[in-house]
């Protein structure tokens, strides 16, 4: 795995500006080594620490995680701004609470 010199493996941490300049996040959350159901379980946990309007950016690696933690964002009421995947994997998902 590629060291992300912005992320702290499992671990919330204040996000900067260096993973996408366009959307700055308040909080960002690193997932990549969790599955399911715990990849939405932390991250539902770091969207409730957050109040309405802020934004949060989950760090996740693999299909399911890929798939559910958006879908159950948006069930939830939350609004996707955007995802994106890098060469070694590691999918980026911006999250605007509700």
């Amino acid at each position: 795995m590629k060291n992300h010199p912005n992320l702290q493996m499992n671990y919330i941490a204040k996000a900067n500006s260096a993973t996408n300049p366009k959307i700055v996040p308040d909080l960002t959350l690193d997932i990549t080594r969790d599955v399911c159901p715990m990849t939405f379980v932390r991250t539902r946990l770091a969207l409730d620490r957050l109040p309405s309007g802020a934004i949060l950016l989950v760090m996740l690696r693999g299909t399911e995680p890929a798939q559910n933690v958006p879908r159950t964002a948006r069930e939830q009421g939350h609004q996707i701004l955007q995802t994106a995947q890098a060469e070694d994997g590691l999918i980026s998902v911006w999250i605007r609470k509700a």
